[in-house]
């Protein structure tokens, strides 16, 4: 039995198929699948990507630390959209970021978002690491290590890690279980390759399945997993 997961959500896949901003049934949906899991005793932290808002690195005018600032923000109006979202399905939650934002949030600590989980909240982690030239990849494997999580769930808009893109090639092939040495010797882009160095020297697992097939982050926690599970 899992005690503390960190799941990751990209904001594309909580687009649905308008691929920009919210699509509120996708992520009242996953606010119900998570409330499945809380209730059962387990410890949920969440990130969440700002695709749906900005992708910095696509634009050739503005500074990357700019871009990159502007993708912090991103992940920060995303947790406090789907914290709310949370909050009306019965969950209490918390916004953490690593910089001051205002009322909106709450300066991270490790013991802060301890006494969260024991609480029995829902613990946002928003704002990535609050650098430039990290993304929310990285942040989520960093926030997962220092909270001493059990494993990340990689909900994507992807049902697993395939050898070569499935939207553009009719041949890829999916696997159940790859480690993390050849994730990286591979280049498969579970996450980016800091995040996935920084995954194999700290033993973090990853389990990588689709937002989008039917229960799937309760299946997963619940051993019903249909996607990849990233070994270390």
């Amino acid at each position: 039995m899992m005690k503390r997961i960190l799941l990751k959500l990209s904001g594309e896949a909580l687009a649905g198929d308008k691929k920009m901003g919210f699509d509120e049934p996708t992520v009242t949906a996953v606010a119900r699948q998570v409330k499945e899991i809380v209730d059962s005793g387990v410890q949920v932290g969440i990130v969440i990507g700002g695709g749906n808002f900005w992708r910095g690195r696509t634009s050739e005018t503005i500074d990357r630390v700019k871009a990159d600032q502007i993708g912090m923000l991103a992940t920060v109006m995303n947790c406090i959209y789907v914290s709310e979202i949370f909050r009306s399905v019965g969950m209490k939650t918390e916004i953490l970021t690593p910089f001051v934002c205002g009322a909106f949030t709450k300066l991270f600590s490790k013991d802060k978002a301890d006494k969260y989980f024991s609480q029995e909240k829902i613990v946002f982690f928003a704002g990535g690491t609050g650098h430039p030239y990290f993304s929310t990849d990285t942040g989520v494997v960093l926030r997962a290590v220092e909270v001493e999580a059990d494993v990340i769930l990689l909900a994507k808009a992807v049902d697993g890690v395939y050898d070569a893109d499935p939207r553009t090639n009719m041949d890829a092939k999916k696997y159940d279980e790859v480690t993390i040495d050849e994730v990286i010797a591979k280049n498969l882009q579970v996450v980016d390759m800091t995040a996935s160095i920084l995954a194999r020297e700290n033993k973090m697992p990853m389990w990588v399945f689709g937002l989008n097939e039917e229960n799937s982050i309760v299946n997963a926690v619940n051993g019903k997993f249909t996607g990849t599970k990233v070994t270390v």
